[in-house]
């Protein structure tokens, strides 16, 4: 009763102030409120609609394990793409272009991991042929290659062909994409390699991981190796850099400053929360999980702080910093808001730790807490 109450309150508060046309303007939004209302009112109808017409293409998906795989992940892993599109928010007038785009590029890449991670090939150069995919879709001029050619199963109707295509569509109408490729190439070209080395077998997965990091640690000295695996596999960055693409006027530099500032911070703190509420999961099932390779639920939680903190710190060399510090403090609420954290002492622990002296953080909590119980 107080859940409907709490929320038939906002959701009414939201309203008026809408139709005072305070939530429309064209800027990016600063507060939580204004976020929430753009997301829900405009964002999330259009996610679930290009979601189910991916649903019903992969269903037509002639191979029977690959369309198991597709829908899997369609199903499972929507939220990535739920998430991942509340950067179209930035520019509400350009999510005709950017909520496609996000949803294509990330179903695409939760696809594929589902075919790495859960399904008949453990070959390393299969899963860097079928990630090429992800590099095509971001470079409009590639010729795309034979993304099954190493893989058991094959037919897959040209469902990851078309999903690339969208990508490369929409990339291309972005007015300052150029600006942007060489950032989004680079951090698609890191994803890429993180989901080869990390989906070896359980044997030759660590070891070609720590060579990798070997590879970069003079760039990121200050992060353990986990944590830098950990930030090539946000699309985060990514989302954000399509975002700035929306605009006419950006700048090389700014440009710049956002793949510096999301990259790796922003997108380690993403992905190492991910990884703190999964380890029960991962532990059942035998996956590797970035967060075990911590001394323990206190150490955890105290690097994800640091790096979160950081990542506030660059975000705020950006414009519209007031909506980066909302993301920041938006992933730590969504994450330990999500049901499996309460169901783990140790992330439990590492929930207080890093839920400290943040209002606009329990803000998010709570908001959270209450959208997820009513729209699912």
């Amino acid at each position: 009763m107080l859940l409907r109450k709490g929320l038939h309150g906002v959701m009414g508060f939201l309203n008026s102030v809408n139709k005072c046309g305070t939530f429309l303007h064209a800027a990016a939004p600063r507060y939580p409120i204004p976020l929430m209302w753009r997301y829900y009112r405009y964002i999330l109808p259009e996610v679930r609609s290009r979601l189910a017409h991916w649903r019903q293409r992969a269903e037509r998906i002639p191979d029977p394990e690959l369309r198991r795989q597709a829908l899997a992940s369609l199903t499972d892993k929507r939220f990535h793409c739920e998430g991942g599109a509340v950067y179209a928010a930035v520019h509400l007038d350009s999510r005709h272009l950017l909520i496609p785009l996000i949803v294509a590029l990330q179903t695409i890449s939760d696809y594929l991991d589902n075919l790495c991670d859960r399904s008949t090939s453990t070959d390393g150069r299969d899963f860097r042929r079928l990630h090429q995919s992800m590099l095509d879709a971001v470079q409009p001029e590639a010729d795309p290659a034979d993304y099954y050619a190493l893989h058991p199963e094959k037919d897959d109707g040209g469902y990851l062909r078309e999903l690339t295509e969208e990508c490369r569509k929409s990339v291309a109408a972005l007015p300052s994409y150029a600006k942007v490729k060489p950032h989004v190439v680079r951090l698609v070209g890191l994803y890429t390699d993180l989901q080869v080395f990390k989906h070896l077998p359980p044997g030759e997965r660590e070891p070609a991981l720590r060579n990798w990091w070997n590879e970069h640690r003079g760039e990121y000295p200050e992060l353990y190796w986990q944590e830098f695996a950990a930030a090539t596999g946000s699309t985060l960055g990514v989302f954000m850099l399509f975002s700035a693409a929306a605009d006419e006027g950006l700048s090389d530099g700014e440009a710049s400053r956002i793949a510096n500032a999301y990259f790796p911070y922003l997108c380690a703190e993403h992905i190492l929360l991910d990884y703190l509420i999964d380890q029960q999961e991962d532990r059942d099932g035998g996956d590797l999980n970035f967060c075990s390779y911590y001394a323990g639920a206190e150490h955890a939680a105290q690097r994800i702080r640091l790096i979160a903190e950081e990542a506030g710190r660059r975000t705020e060399q950006l414009v519209a910093p007031k909506f980066h510090r909302m993301v920041v403090q938006g992933l730590l609420a969504l994450y330990l808001s999500d049901p499996k954290a309460s169901r783990q002492p140790p992330v439990r622990k590492a929930r207080r730790i890093l839920m400290r002296n943040s209002p606009i953080m329990r803000l998010f909590f709570w908001a959270n807490s209450v959208m997820v119980r009513v729209t699912h």
